[in-house]
């Protein structure tokens, strides 16, 4: 699927190595190189700085001013197989293409709920990638926009509230998202009905897929 997937936001400043303290203002710089993409988290220090020379950069893809957050203490919470955060990330972590128009699905489904935010929108050759922050950890996830076209949005509906439904299948799906087999029974999520149609234009992940733009 991609170089990379998921990056964590770092828990010291990449210049100084100062840790961040919970709720600290910070900046995040994001810099392509030769594979993937390399996360810098500065603090305002580094970044008053660094800032300009940084700005500068040729390979400079986004920067964003943010807030760090001290991971929660205690045992991570369970994430249960119906879940779309811990469904698109195990979705990520697989880098299957078979399931690349089902990320892209869930990651609208979350932006809309405001669980992710778009923070940038990269070109890899002829296919364009978001990427999006989760609001809470600061994780930057990458996912490649499929050019969903008009008639294959309802398979991919349905593709997701199976996955939703009944997780992920023990081994990666070897068969593309048109050839997925879907229960007829399965319910798609009223999240993922659109309200609008175009026959060409993949959905609008500002506003999730229940718009269409032409």
């Amino acid at each position: 699927m991609l170089e990379w997937s998921i990056q964590s936001r770092g828990r010291v400043c990449a210049i100084t190595g100062k840790a961040f303290a919970d709720k600290e203002p910070c900046h995040t710089v994001l810099l392509q190189q030769d594979r993937g993409y390399e996360r810098l988290d500065l603090c305002q220090a580094a970044w008053a700085a660094e800032g300009a020379s940084l700005s500068a950069r040729a390979n400079l893809v986004s920067h964003w001013r943010g807030e760090y957050h001290a991971p929660v203490a205690g045992p991570p919470e369970a994430i249960g197989r119906d879940d779309a955060e811990g469904l698109l990330r195990r979705i990520l972590e697989l880098r299957d293409e078979s399931y690349a128009a089902a990320a892209f699905v869930l990651a609208a489904m979350l932006e809309r709920k405001r669980v992710l935010k778009v923070r940038s929108e990269v070109r890899e050759g002829n296919r364009r990638v978001f990427v999006y922050e989760h609001h809470r950890s600061g994780d930057i996830l990458a996912v490649a926009d499929p050019h969903l076209k008009l008639d294959q949005l309802l398979s991919v509906q349905r593709q997701v509230a199976d996955l939703l439904t009944n997780g992920l299948p023990a081994a990666p799906a070897s068969e593309s998202t048109e050839s997925h087999e879907i229960s007829a029974d399965a319910t798609v999520p009223k999240e993922l009905v659109p309200a609008t149609t175009s026959e060409s234009a993949p959905p609008d992940v500002s506003s999730g897929v229940t718009s269409l733009s032409a």
